[in-house]
């Protein structure tokens, strides 16, 4: 099966083995000729599984056998997202929201409150909050400024849209009982924002992600947040970071 699709600004053919995958991304279909193509075999399908299983067993969980159509999914994202290293473009593991137009991206340890942060945005700020991605964005990263990009990866309630916006903000959400924010250096968050974003194997596509990384640091503020996850919390972050 095969289909183009529009994400971060390359048309990508995709050509798959089941149609899951482009029921997925059916919200970013182009007609334009293809940037790249991203194609699956069942090497690739095998290799999630076994990916999904070590991930299971080191979290202490019981393995699950998923759907080849659920684990092709992955191996897609996973190609796209080595192909776009080369177009200045990462894949960040985080949620990022616009208001008025301004990209704001949290991230955290799993399980910490992403989301449920962003939804306290929503309730806040109403309809001037949008969700780009709430899960998997793509961050396009130049010498002066970074796009965040929705795109159909965007976590298990599928919260995001077809959209870009200019990204002022990165902050390092943290659990505490009182709602803080704080303006932190690149070194100090350095190994955090190298943990979130996808890594490959490739020696000279990771040499690359690591002078995106610098750049990124460079070109955005980032911030430390202690956050109650109470309708405070979004407030005193949004205050403390929009300026």
């Amino acid at each position: 099966m095969t289909g183009k699709y529009k994400i971060a600004e390359k048309i990508i053919e995709i050509i798959s083995l089941y149609p899951d995958v482009h029921e997925y991304c059916r919200d970013y279909v182009s007609d334009e000729a293809a940037d790249f193509t991203v194609q699956t075999d069942m090497h690739d399908i095998e290799y999630e599984q076994k990916r999904s299983d070590e991930e299971n067993i080191r979290e202490g969980k019981r393995t699950v056998e998923y759907s080849g159509g659920y684990l092709e999914e992955l191996a897609v994202y996973r190609k796209i997202a080595e192909k776009m290293i080369e177009f200045d473009t990462v894949l960040f593991h985080g949620s990022v929201i616009a208001v008025d137009g301004t990209g704001f991206l949290f991230t955290a340890k799993s399980g910490t409150g992403k989301s449920t942060h962003t939804r306290l945005w929503r309730e806040v700020f109403g309809e001037r909050a949008v969700m780009v991605n709430d899960d998997k964005p793509l961050l396009r990263i130049t010498d002066n400024r970074v796009i965040a990009y929705g795109t159909p990866y965007n976590g298990k309630h599928r919260l995001g849209n077809n959209i870009s916006v200019p990204l002022k903000a990165l902050c390092i959400l943290e659990r505490a009982e009182k709602n803080s924010i704080v303006k932190v250096s690149k070194m100090n968050v350095y190994a955090t924002l190298i943990q979130q974003i996808y890594r490959p194997a490739d020696s000279a596509k990771l040499k690359k992600i690591l002078e995106l990384a610098d750049k990124l640091a460079e070109n955005t503020d980032i911030y430390r947040l202690g956050c109650n996850m109470e309708r405070d919390a979004a407030v005193v972050s949004y205050e403390g970071m929009r300026d």
